[in-house]
């Protein structure tokens, strides 16, 4: 699959095949691809929490308003931000590194046959307060995002659109 197709292919995903499981050697590959994502100067300001545990996924439905598709998703990935480990020239872009790092899961997500679904959190402080205490946290929840075998299509959303575009020759 090349890059081009997985953009393509890429679609939120809200509804999953209710009993199946990711391997773990899935998971890692998700979380792989995340890892692989930029940073500002390599900071890697991030962690990574992968529920597998319903009763965990349920309280993370309930709480959040938008996260209704965890009730058939067998996994959830929680993107974390580390913003003290950035100062400098790349302090304060930890947001801007977990959504690069959330994009890279989405698109692997497409490459293994799984759905995935980006809900935010962050710069919410209610849903940031919430998930951070909910999970025992240190760290700011930034998303939380859904994985699993689709049980739905969804028709495509984004588009070129020409006139959101300036060109500077």
């Amino acid at each position: 699959m090349t890059v081009t197709e997985a953009l393509n292919a890429r679609r939120s995903i809200r509804k999953f095949v209710p009993g199946e499981t990711i391997p773990k050697e899935k998971i890692d590959s998700l979380l792989e691809a995340a890892m692989l994502a930029p940073s500002a100067c390599n900071t890697r300001p991030w962690e990574f929490i992968a529920i597998t545990n319903r009763s965990v996924l349920d309280q993370i439905r309930a709480f959040h308003p938008f996260t209704g598709m965890l009730e058939t998703a067998p996994l959830a990935i929680v993107i974390c931000g580390l913003p003290d480990s950035q100062s400098g020239i790349s302090e304060g872009f930890f947001p801007q590194d977990c959504g690069a790092a959330a994009m890279s899961i989405l698109l692997k997500a497409v490459e293994l046959g799984l759905g995935a679904c980006w809900c935010g959190v962050y710069p919410r402080e209610q849903l940031v307060d919430g998930i951070k205490s909910m999970l025992e946290l240190s760290s700011v929840p930034f998303c939380v995002i859904a994985v699993g075998v689709p049980d739905t299509t969804a028709r495509q959303r984004g588009f070129f659109d020409a006139k959101k575009v300036t060109y500077i020759e």
